[in-house]
């Protein structure tokens, strides 16, 4: 081959005249179920001259990519059909809807799976008709179209998840376009090296179709008009074979990209065979496909006068008022008469028998494939009694441990059952052994395809680990990964989650669509461990002191996302098995994975995250005879210690208080249970809370999440939150606290202050407290670690 294109050796299957004209009708019958969902409201098969009324009085949609995915589409469906391939397309341009929408249909899938969209004249009347359409469905490949497991949207993210959906599916074949304006993206770009963590032994195939078609929104695309030389060298680089499929002429068009994707497929194949066979791991040139064509390819050439197709014009609507303007009308109808529906579709509006002959049959449909619907394929993780591996606390506070580490152990041992599913895998940007999950190293490696040094520790090619340094590629992993069935963890340091914000919008946004259509079956959860957190940042400062991820989770709709603090090792152990059983939700797990003081005997731990919260009778001095004088809160392990440690000092200082501990440690038990299922009936939260006493709430995060979660509450108004406000360095752990005044002192002070009647030695008692915190200052600042009283501070009680 030169330059990416095939020679009279490289061509596996020569396709016939009468074949490329098949194939040429199934794609125009497309393109025109694609223009019409943009367009008509009725006429659908333009059995009268266009009217007027016929047509939408709202044009939404994007027609510019589709004619490409549905020319691809067609290409796929005859590879599955010659092959009998198991194949899922993953359509990254976002704007491309219409032609995802229209090759299910063609299909059949769509009708099977909504039977009021009937393959008939009334069914292209109601596909038309409920397109980007009020009470219809949205104008991207949502989780209501079938195949789908990447809506596109917001770009970037398509080869991230088409190489999540292949990792351990060693006989899947993931399709992955890649729009020349999506590949501009940063996270795209991560993407490629995605192929260096693809094991062709037990792994499916990823084959990449990069679609230049020249233009975004209302530029030129940078991979579009680079030189051909450069970008083969890119792509190259990449660790790719790239072969080109150009032009506009259809005929020659189809003849290049059936042969291409003959050749793509043989050599997977033999890379996958010399693989499996003869245990060849070592990293190959995977092929790909880079496809040229016109944007809005088949649609109308100038419109107006001014240049449309191959220009960025076609992006969208490229006839804009087919309604009022007359010529735009018969433009309109031109075009779409232009693809001969009377040769497409019979009488009765069914696609004629030998195009319908065209598509695979039954799980072949890309639009059937179970892969992409990937609760048919879950199978629940077989989990480990986490008793077995709990902290023995004989008393609180007796001993210290690495909460994250006993996390660690636990996820070995889901590694080592679950080792022949090959259904579980974990994610983490370079951070596994950092984050104290390391036991998972005794019962696998880091996968890793490159060359491995006989110094390097923890590589292997069959590793179940996946360690790169980009948060984004992590994430897109692991929903690829989830979305087709199977199981996984993502651990990473606090501050740096919020790069994947706009990823886990989207992933919650999947979720909440895909609970509401019953032919979507449940997938198994996203699971976030945030660790290495704001209130430990030994070797870092304030650019890693951000606690605000959990705000942005907590905004999304109340059955999709959890949000838990545990407070020491066993309550992080019974959350890790909560959430490793659950599916269909985001969970949310924040801890830190330094040595700190164990509360709970695993036992009490079991019954205190079942709550979700609860009153730690053992900490407070209620005497049972009415309300407490104040409430002291927590929820996170920082606060929980800075919390036991001020009730300490008044317990000491001022005996005669009445104090109750409240720890939280499933957050959204903070809403009401109108609000959310985890939510706390108003009678429970009073008991807890009660109805008019201050509670000083000490909480990992911002401040105003707390009073966000429980503004309806009787008690809101005497709820006074300590959290971080955007203070910080690298300075030791109490100073940290006493920067954003979540400290000891700063909440026995505060209790003080609060109470109505502290007692005679109140004033005495808050005096020394603020002397103390003057004289942390000066210690701190000569010294550089803790005072010795609160360094070594543990519970007496």
């Amino acid at each position: 081959m030169r330059m990416g294109r095939l020679d009279d050796n490289d061509r596996a299957h020569a396709i016939e005249h009468g074949e490329i004209a098949l194939l040429h009708r199934y794609w125009q019958a497309a393109n025109y179920l694609s223009v019409g969902q943009i367009y008509l409201l009725d006429n659908p098969l333009l059995r009268e001259p266009l009217k007027p009324e016929h047509v939408k009085s709202r044009l939404l949609g994007h027609w510019g990519t589709t004619p490409g995915l549905n020319f691809i589409y067609a290409h796929l469906n005859r590879l599955i059909r010659m092959r009998d391939l198991d194949m899922i397309y993953v359509c990254g341009p976002g704007h491309g809807g219409p032609g995802m929408v229209a090759n299910t249909y063609l299909e059949g899938s769509y009708s099977e799976i909504y039977p009021e969209i009937s393959s008939d004249l009334d069914g292209v009347r109601k596909l038309f008709r409920q397109f980007s359409f009020p009470g219809g469905i949205p104008s991207h490949a949502a989780p209501e179209t079938p195949g789908s497991i990447h809506e596109g949207g917001e770009l970037g993210y398509a080869l991230v998840h088409a190489y999540g959906a292949a990792f351990d599916n060693p006989d899947l074949v993931i399709a992955c376009v890649i729009g020349d304006g999506e590949a501009e993206t940063g996270t795209l770009a991560a993407s490629w090296h995605s192929n260096k963590f693809l094991n062709p032994a037990h792994d499916g195939a990823v084959l990449p179709i990069l679609h230049l078609n020249g233009y975004k929104i209302a530029n030129p695309t940078i991979l579009a008009r680079i030189e051909k030389v450069e970008l083969e060298s890119l792509l190259r680089g990449y660790g790719h074979e790239p072969l080109f499929v150009e032009g506009d002429e259809p005929e020659e068009m189809h003849r290049q990209m059936a042969e291409t994707l003959d050749f793509a497929l043989k050599r997977i194949t033999e890379i996958q065979a010399r693989a499996r066979s003869v245990g060849n791991t070592d990293r190959p040139q995977w092929p790909m496909i880079v496809l040229r064509s016109p944007k809005g390819w088949t649609g109308p050439k100038e419109v107006d006068g001014k240049k449309v197709e191959g220009f960025w014009r076609a992006h969208q609507v490229p006839i804009s008022d087919p309604r009022n303007d007359a010529s735009h009308l018969k433009l309109l109808e031109d075009w779409m008469r232009s693809y001969r529906p009377e040769e497409l579709f019979d009488e009765q509006g069914r696609l004629y028998a030998e195009l319908q002959a065209l598509a695979p049959k039954g799980k072949r449909r890309m639009g059937a494939n179970p892969h992409a619907n990937g609760g048919l394929l879950r199978r629940d993780l077989v989990l480990p009694d986490f008793r077995s591996l709990a902290v023995e606390v004989t008393a609180p506070g007796a001993i210290k441990s690495e909460a994250t580490r006993a996390m660690g152990r636990l996820l070995r041992q889901v590694m080592t059952l679950n080792a022949e599913a090959r259904n579980f895998r974990l994610m983490g940007p370079d951070e596994t052994a950092s984050n104290r999950l390391d036991d998972v190293f005794a019962v696998t490696d880091r996968v890793w395809m490159e060359g491995i040094e006989p110094y390097d520790e923890h590589l292997a090619h069959d590793g179940r680990v996946m360690e790169v340094l980009s948060e984004n590629l992590c994430q897109g992993w692991l929903e690829g990964y989830l979305l087709t069935g199977r199981h996984g963890f993502f651990s990473c340091y606090e501050a740096f989650i919020h790069i994947v914000d706009s990823m886990f919008n989207q992933h919650a946004k999947w979720l909440k669509v895909s609970r509401e259509l019953a032919w979507r079956l449940p997938v198994a959860s996203l699971n976030y461990l945030l660790t290495s957190h704001v209130w430990r940042q030994d070797h870092n400062g304030f650019s890693h002191q951000d606690p605000g991820f959990v705000d942005l989770v907590a905004n999304k709709k109340a059955d999709i996302v959890r949000i838990y603090l545990p407070p020491d090792a066993n309550t992080l152990l019974w959350v890790t098995d909560h959430c490793l059983r659950t599916y269909n939700r985001v969970n949310v797990i924040v801890a830190g994975k330094q040595p700190q003081l164990q509360w709970l005997n695993i036992t009490d731990a079991i019954a205190h995250c079942e709550a979700g919260a609860g009153i730690w009778q053992w900490a407070g001095t209620e005497r049972g005879d009415g309300e407490p004088d104040v409430v002291m809160a927590c929820a996170g392990d920082v606060p929980t210690l800075e919390t036991l440690a001020a009730v300490d000092l008044l317990r000491s200082a001022l005996p005669q208080l009445r104090i109750r501990v409240v720890n939280v440690v499933d957050l959204m038990t903070l809403q009401p249970d109108s609000q959310h299922p985890h939510g706390l009936a108003d009678d429970v939260f009073d008991a807890l809370f009660t109805r008019d006493r201050p509670v000083i709430f000490a909480y990992h995060g911002y401040p105003y999440l707390i009073h966000r979660l429980t503004y309806r509450r009787n008690n809101h108004n005497n709820f006074h939150v300590r959290g971080f406000k955007e203070e910080g360095t690298t300075t030791t752990p109490f100073d940290m606290a006493v920067l954003n005044e979540l400290d000891r002192y700063h909440l026995a002070i505060e209790a003080i202050d609060r109470i109505g009647n502290p007692g005679p030695d109140a004033a005495k008692t808050r005096r020394s407290f603020e002397d103390k915190l003057a004289e942390h200052w000066l210690f701190v600042r000569e010294y550089g670690e803790d005072m010795p009283e609160v360094r070594d501070w543990a519970w007496r009680h």
